[in-house]
């Protein structure tokens, strides 16, 4: 399948949200402010740094290895119909405590939501939608073609949100449940997950069916980045960090070894 949006596929995760809860409370009671966001995204973050294959992307059919964690996100800058929104893309090493991704993550939210300046990635869409019709339709299959072959400059590549490890949507800011997204062809995005809001769903604990309040999470993927065992590891390492956040506080060192087979990028 040559195309990313040919080999996507769609999985779900389901998680009582009671342990989120509790370590959110616990660290605002020591001076943090983190949110779901911020636990979801260290977690990502984490599982990504130990599972390298899930770093990987497929162009002109190659895979490719990055070097960096990459995650990009759209925000509103007022919750609007016509309220304007933006994309940020948050870079890691994939070593970085949790609260070192939350200080990450704030200060590009924080930048990209101020009016006074725009974005890398703001004034590259900027340029592009201020061209006449035919020029933008001749600039994007430009771009794509440039793409395709690794010839984007890497002044684009780090302004583009479509360049990245994953896109991650924050549902449950907006009250609104889980989705599956397509996976763009243009850029090197393989996984997408979003989650939704919290919801109350009958769970069995001892053999006895409870009602707990849970997250849903949506995950579209590149099946040929890695196999269905290594998805399906990957998930249970997530689940085992999202159960227990505190895992997020300590820094990985930890080296995990990288695969040889396969081409390095930075995108």
């Amino acid at each position: 399948m040559e195309k990313r949006s040919d080999a996507q596929n769609f999985s779900k995760q389901i998680f009582p949200a009671e342990s989120i809860d509790k370590y959110i409370l616990e660290k605002k009671q020591s001076g943090y402010s983190f949110s779901y966001m911020h636990v979801f995204i260290a977690a990502y973050v984490r599982v990504i740094a130990e599972r390298p294959q899930l770093n990987r992307f497929v162009m002109n059919n190659q895979i490719y290895q990055r070097e960096k964690i990459y995650v990009s996100m759209a925000v509103k800058r007022s919750l609007r119909d016509d309220g304007e929104e933006t994309t940020v893309k948050f870079e890691f090493t994939g070593k970085e405590t949790i609260f070192e991704i939350a200080e990450i993550i704030d200060k590009d939210i924080a930048k990209a939501l101020s009016y006074s300046e725009d974005n890398n990635t703001d004034k590259l869409a900027e340029r592009v939608m201020s061209m006449p019709g035919f020029v933008k339709k001749l600039l994007v299959r430009t771009l794509k073609a440039m793409d395709k072959y690794n010839l984007l400059p890497k002044s684009i590549i780090d302004a583009s949100p479509f360049h990245t490890t994953m896109f991650f949507t924050y549902l449950k800011s907006i009250d609104t449940q889980y989705i599956y997204h397509h996976l763009y062809d243009f850029g090197t995005t393989g996984l997408f997950a979003a989650l939704g809001k919290t919801v109350k769903i009958p769970i069995v604990e001892n053999d006895q069916v409870v009602v707990k309040k849970c997250c849903e999470i949506g995950y579209t993927m590149d099946e040929r980045i890695c196999d269905g065992v290594y998805y399906a590891r990957s998930f249970k390492l997530f689940e085992k960090y999202i159960s227990n956040p505190r895992l997020l506080e300590s820094e990985l060192i930890q080296k995990v070894p990288k695969d040889q087979k396969v081409k390095k990028a930075f995108a």
